[in-house]
């Protein structure tokens, strides 16, 4: 028996033909062309865009190869400590949201 992938349908919101779906958010209708999944695209492209914004330079502490060894020690413990804050407040903005159902 060959490895085939699962197949699955999906109704589409536009026009209710059932078409072929590989849960991929560029699937398209077989009918009449349209986007399965369009809120699923568009919110993928809006996490690429936000992934490729710089990170901003309060955030950034710049961490030079002239700098003296025991300054640079120093930054990076800096910068271990606003990783650190970073995580616990994405943590608990994310358990927030989970209680909040």
């Amino acid at each position: 028996m060959e490895n085939q992938p699962l197949l699955s349908s999906k109704k589409c919101p536009h026009c209710g033909f059932w078409s072929n779906w590989q849960q991929r958010a560029e699937d398209r209708c077989e009918r009449c062309g349209l986007l399965l999944d369009a809120p699923r695209l568009r919110s993928e492209q809006a996490r690429e865009a936000l992934a490729q914004e710089p990170i901003p330079e309060f955030l950034q502490i710049k961490i030079n190869p002239d700098d003296g060894s025991l300054l640079r020690f120093f930054k990076y413990i800096v910068r271990g400590g606003q990783l650190a804050f970073a995580a616990l407040v994405s943590f608990m903005v994310w358990f927030l949201t989970l209680l909040a159902g």
